[in-house]
């Protein structure tokens, strides 16, 4: 029986999930999936996801790479997954792609986005746990500054857990875009980068909110760029506000009419 590769792009609230990758004893995206797919396809299925969501992390795009047996259209699958998914987990969409296609290396970009509550509405129980409660005041010209310092290739050694990557790769990543833009209710920090690094999300909003309060200096972003660990960078800001938004992909890995 031949196998058909499917791009799965997911939805995920997750707050009950102990991030993204399979670990034992632990309820995680993957190790969810996997076992619905193993019971779908009578057969062990890898999933293979395009960034590795921390806990508390949430998604609205995370793409993620199966091969199952070819009996499975893109739109069968994605309807099967749903009627067996938890309620935590849904399947916004599925395509046919390329045999040599792969979730995580074959990604151009990924784009992220932070959630920060400014408004006294953000306490409701239906934002808490969706968003940074924020009701100190910010400097708005300073958070963009320090948000358009990053944009370009650096190496974020300085923004990312030690031993996140190994001693030998530079930490080396090229943001195309880092701004803060309003929103009803707040602000939202949005990134796209080629890659990301453990926790580097959270590390720089924790760091532009503590530019943005007067806390630290402008100069603190640049200078941090240049450093050889994270041993002055600020305490990284809450996982349960950061979204995976979109993975983007070459058009030409995607099949016709899948």
């Amino acid at each position: 029986m031949g196998t058909r590769t499917v791009q799965l792009v997911l939805h995920y609230d997750g707050t009950r999930f102990a991030g993204w990758q399979r670990q034992p004893r632990e309820r995680t995206v993957q190790g969810v999936i996997e076992e619905c797919l193993e019971r779908l396809c009578a057969g062990a299925v890898p999933v293979l996801g395009a960034g590795r969501t921390d806990a508390g992390v949430h998604a609205l795009g995370q793409a993620a790479g199966v091969k199952v047996p070819d009996r499975w259209t893109p739109a069968e699958l994605r309807r099967a997954l749903n009627a067996v998914l938890p309620d935590d987990i849904w399947v916004e969409s599925a395509f046919g792609m390329r045999d040599d296609f792969h979730a995580r290396y074959s990604a151009l970009s990924r784009t992220y986005r932070y959630l920060l509550g400014t408004d006294e509405a953000v306490e409701s129980p239906f934002r808490r746990g969706r968003e940074l409660a924020w009701h100190r005041p910010l400097d708005r010209a300073l958070l963009d500054a320090a948000a358009a310092t990053i944009v370009g290739a650096h190496s974020f050694r300085a923004f990312a857990v030690r031993g996140t990557a190994p001693e030998e790769d530079d930490h080396r990543c090229t943001v195309r875009d880092a701004s803060w833009g309003d929103r009803e209710g707040g602000l939202a920090f949005t990134i796209t980068a080629n890659r990301f690094l453990h926790h580097m999300v959270r590390f720089l909003v924790g760091t532009f909110l503590d530019v943005g309060t007067g806390k630290r200096e402008l100069s603190t972003v640049a200078r941090l760029l240049g450093a050889a660990d994270n041993r002055d960078v600020s305490t990284p800001s809450p996982g349960y506000a950061l979204y995976l938004q979109h993975v983007e992909y070459a058009p030409e890995l995607y099949l016709a009419n899948s």
